[in-house]
């Protein structure tokens, strides 16, 4: 019966720091300042949300067209050409993971602090 309650003491403490972990990893951790747009791995746009006035930035591959909007220091695929429209459904670039538009080989990404240069 002792062995039982230590048991499930461990466990909720365990549970209960996962759980402080997780959210600061999710909601917490400082986001990167910088944004990188490329389009066939060439760099566009290397831009700072917080910094940005709202506006549309419209990049054009192969005659199809994707529409990305700033808007209150976030950025999401607004439109697209394309005809599975995942990277409109990723929604906002706001847990670190980036926006791939596939078909029209567009990437939003945030910079991981390194320039071209530094990482060779």
């Amino acid at each position: 019966m002792k062995t039982k309650r230590i048991l499930f003491i461990l466990a909720a403490a365990v549970f209960l720091i996962s759980g402080i972990i997780s959210v600061y990893l999710l909601f917490l951790r400082p986001k990167p300042e910088k944004v990188r747009i490329t389009s066939d791995g060439e760099t566009l746009y290397v831009l700072e949300p917080a910094r940005e006035e709202d506006r549309l930035i419209t990049v054009e591959y192969e005659g199809r067209e994707n529409v990305i909007e700033i808007k209150d220091g976030r950025v999401h695929m607004l439109k697209a050409d394309c005809p599975d429209h995942i990277c409109i459904e990723t929604g906002w670039l706001d847990n670190g993971l980036p926006i791939i538009c596939l078909p029209n080989r567009l990437v939003i990404e945030y910079e991981d602090g390194r320039t071209d240069a530094a990482a060779g």
